[in-house]
């Protein structure tokens, strides 16, 4: 009657899924945090498939609900750099994307062994610390955070910010396929120079048996990138081999860095 899924964003159809499949009156709840701060914000299931769903595979993000009691947030500008205080950070504005930070009870003030990564993830505030969460989104009208993925994984095409890419809307946008699992965004190049990459996995029962097949999908999947505005720049699309590498813990969670060297290869082969 009441089910969790925590630690990457949960797709649509895996919450159509389990409502068919659990009791009726059942509730789904898929939270939101870190390590470092849970939980920070939750969305029941309903709610994704009445209201967010539609938004998710249309390339606007995931959803990933209303803050908790006791949870403070902003949405600053994204920077890779560290933020000693909170008079650095730049608070952006209803719906513009930027990294998501966290403050409250449950938000840790420090890290004891990885002390290098304090200045990169803590923001001081009078006597108390803000934690950068390293995740890049915007909130949405209602308050809500829409999580458009991690900011490390950003593709970053050129040195104007706004030419940036983000996992979570793009890879979305050729999920919606019905061949295909899912797709990874992968950067190739160094920042500001980037090539973009999308990696697909099909589903098993849909894997081309052939290059005439793989050629198809490919064909189907660049007609997906030519046609969303937010698409347009992807020009390189792969079938990878095999299941795309996770994280042993979270099978949804895409070992991105481990497939760009992969991507990087293919490309220099063509």
């Amino acid at each position: 009657k009441m089910v969790f899924s925590a630690g990457a964003p949960v797709p649509p159809h895996v919450l159509e899924w389990m409502r068919n499949t659990m009791h009726r009156d059942g509730v789904m709840f898929t939270p939101y945090g870190a390590t470092e701060s849970l939980p920070v914000a939750s969305i029941e299931s309903r709610e994704v498939l009445e209201e967010t769903a539609e938004k998710c595979q249309q390339g606007q993000g995931t959803c990933v609900g209303g803050r908790f009691s006791g949870i403070e947030w902003r949405i600053v500008e994204i920077t890779d750099g560290p933020l000693e205080s909170i008079e650095q950070c730049q608070e952006l504005p209803v719906g513009e994307i930027g990294e998501l930070m966290v403050k409250g009870k449950v938000v840790t003030r420090e890290y004891v062994t990885r002390t290098d990564q304090n200045a990169l993830h803590k923001v001081r505030d009078g006597d108390s610390f803000w934690h950068r969460m390293g995740d890049v989104g915007y909130l949405d009208e209602q308050n809500r955070f829409w999580c458009c993925g991690r900011k490390s994984h950003r593709v970053r095409i050129s040195a104007d910010a706004s030419e940036d890419l983000y996992t979570e809307p793009i890879e979305a946008l050729f999920n919606n396929h019905p061949k295909i699992h899912r797709c990874a965004l992968v950067a190739v190049g160094e920042p500001g120079a980037q090539t973009p990459v999308i990696i697909a996995e099909p589903w098993p029962e849909t894997r081309p048996k052939d290059r005439v097949g793989e050629g198809q999908l490919l064909r189907e999947l660049m007609q997906i990138a030519d046609t969303n505005e937010s698409t347009k720049a992807i020009q390189n699309i792969f079938i990878f081999p095999k299941r795309l590498p996770t994280d042993i813990r979270h099978n949804s969670k895409i070992f991105r860095e481990q497939l760009a060297p992969w991507a990087q290869k293919e490309l220099s082969s063509r």
